[in-house]
């Protein structure tokens, strides 16, 4: 599938149509995302990506389609992970509900062309070095139980390298100027609060996909599954933020469950010299710690005074 030339270009022709229908139409004037509205485009982008899914069985047959489902269902479950951090980002700057969904556009479009450059790089090493399959399943179980280990740090964009050189060589509005991220004062270009913010979304899904990318090309070397799955999990990332957003808290277990998964798929890597396993149960084992820590995080819920963060500052 990856050395077909034609897939490569109706594909990205496809996607940056739909990328560009969700731009100029559905989302041409900047609005607050209900939770309604987020639900129906979160569904219609799991059912395009199961759609595509049902088109690599009947096209390339089994172990493909297999391999499609799990990377995708791996990069949706750690994308999950990446609104938190969103989220954070978007309230550290106060940004309003209707400009959140441009910033998290060209973000996830930006992401797209990264990951894209990563996957290559990655399929290519895996390729002409196939000792890297053992680093690469020795740093998965080591970013598993890091994740599981550390706490996730608040976020501080004065200490990100990209939005230090910006503020430091460009001058920067004080407040936001609608959803715009450049403006024009006395003929000197600004840049505004809503650009570091972007710079903050891309930087920060640069550093996810440090763990994502790996775990992806741990369930499979043709680059063309590892790409097209990735693309899937992030298009509908935008609206399933939305639908998440309120309650994304509420999953506090997830965490544990995404550390478990890096483990496991990094784990399956170390053994695949002496025993492979098979996709099917490879996408079980994934299913099954997804819908747990979802449903562990329910049963026992965070506890009010572990939800509760401490104030910035007290007054004497």
């Amino acid at each position: 599938m990856d050395e077909n030339i034609y897939f490569w270009i109706i594909f990205n022709l496809f996607v940056l149509g739909l990328l560009a229908l969700d731009l100029l139409v559905f989302h041409r004037k900047a609005h607050e995302v209900k939770i309604k509205e987020a639900i129906f485009w979160t569904l219609f982008w799991i059912a395009l990506s199961l759609g595509f899914n049902l088109y690599i069985y009947y096209q390339y047959g089994t172990e493909p389609a297999l391999e499609f489902l799990t990377a995708y269902l791996i990069e949706k479950s750690l994308s999950v992970d990446n609104l938190f951090v969103f989220l954070m980002i978007f309230n550290y700057f106060r940004v309003p509900l209707q400009y959140q969904h441009k910033i998290l556009f060209w973000g996830i479009l930006g992401a797209l062309v990264l990951r894209a450059a990563f996957i290559l790089v990655g399929v290519a090493l895996l390729e002409r070095f196939h000792f890297i399959t053992y680093i690469l399943g020795a740093f998965l179980v080591f970013t598993g139980i890091k994740m599981a280990t550390t706490q996730q740090e608040e976020i501080d964009p004065k200490a990100n390298p990209v939005v230090k050189f910006f503020s430091r060589f460009f001058p920067v509005t004080n407040t936001l100027v609608g959803d715009k991220f450049f403006v024009r004062k006395d003929k000197t270009l600004f840049i505004t609060p809503l650009f570091l913010v972007l710079v903050m979304v891309e930087t920060t899904d640069v550093v996810f996909a440090a763990d994502s990318i790996p775990a992806i090309l741990a369930v499979s070397t043709d680059s063309f599954i590892v790409y097209t799955s990735n693309v899937f999990a992030l298009l509908g990332l935008r609206a399933l933020y939305f639908a998440l957003a309120g309650i994304m808290k509420l999953f506090h277990y997830l965490h544990y469950g995404l550390s478990l998964i890096l483990v496991f798929i990094g784990g399956k890597l170390l053994v695949a010299g002496f025993y492979k396993i098979d996709m099917i149960y490879a996408l079980m084992v994934v299913g099954v710690i997804l819908i747990s820590s979802v449903i562990l995080s329910v049963l026992f819920p965070r506890k009010e005074a572990e939800e509760t963060e401490p104030p910035l500052d007290k007054k004497k």
